[in-house]
């Protein structure tokens, strides 16, 4: 359900309300440093595929230009707390391993 290099930081960007495929897409650029784009076809196969698994809605407004929009379902917000305790802990290791490493470079 949520293998995949994007599906946890789509799910975590789509925690605070309904987003457009462009601002999806911009979240995942944010804060990476170096990173390539993520491609439009990857991008939209891990959509489809948090659709499909219950995790994530898409409304299409049916206008033209077209408009879509990507929410959370309940299932999906149910998982946010999972996401955020994922993050905590790659937030704590990541400063303990600072730390080691600047204490080995003090050395």
């Amino acid at each position: 359900m949520i293998s995949g290099k994007y599906k946890l930081r789509i799910v975590w960007d789509l925690k605070d309300g309904p987003l457009r495929y462009s601002e999806i897409r911009s979240g995942l650029l944010r804060g990476v440093t170096g990173s390539q784009e993520i491609a439009p076809r990857v991008l939209s196969r891990e959509l489809k595929a948090l659709t499909e698994n219950g995790l994530v809605d898409r409304k299409d407004y049916g206008i033209i230009p077209p408009k879509v929009e990507y929410r959370l379902t309940a299932k999906g917000r149910g998982f946010v707390p999972v996401v955020a305790a994922i993050r905590d802990w790659g937030e704590r290791h990541l400063r303990d391993g600072a730390a080691v490493a600047k204490q080995i470079a003090a050395e």
